[in-house]
């Protein structure tokens, strides 16, 4: 019995490795990029292009590697009820401009097909706020990520 206990302590209680929570953090960026893509209802190849090298850049990852992580993402994404899972995973491991930048990210996907969709606009700005980027930064990010400017 109290091995049993132990054992229940040991697998609900115990800290993920760094390896863990690496990897759950790529996941939750990622998710999120991939609902900005899905956010106008049209999934262009450019969107997808545009997060392809996002992930590849931020994460130091293969073209191989990079679209593994987008799958499981996707995924995680799609079973998702709110984005909570996510940014809470984000608000633990980032700091504010890493969030920042994370937000410019966004936006770089949002303007890759060429216009802003008031429901992609919406979305940077929720999950902004949930990530508690000022309205400024949220701003600056935005005109950073233009590629018109």
């Amino acid at each position: 019995m109290l091995e049993q206990i132990k054992l229940f302590f040991e697998k609900h209680l115990s800290l993920p490795s760094p390896e863990a929570a690496e990897a759950k953090l790529q996941e939750a960026l990622t998710a999120l990029m991939t609902e900005m893509m899905t956010m106008d209802d049209v999934c262009q190849d450019v969107e997808r292009t545009k997060i392809l090298s996002l992930v590849q850049k931020c994460f130091s990852l293969s073209t191989e590697q990079a679209e593994a992580l987008m799958a499981k993402a996707e995924h995680k994404r799609q079973q998702a009820v709110d984005y909570y899972e996510f940014t809470s995973t984000i608000n633990q491991c980032l700091g504010p401009e890493e969030k920042i930048k994370f937000v410019k990210s966004l936006w770089q996907i949002a303007y890759a097909d060429g216009t802003i969709d008031p429901q992609e606009e919406y979305l940077v700005r929720k999950i902004a706020d949930l990530l508690g980027v000022s309205h400024t930064d949220f701003i600056l990010a935005k005109l950073r990520a233009n590629p018109d400017t």
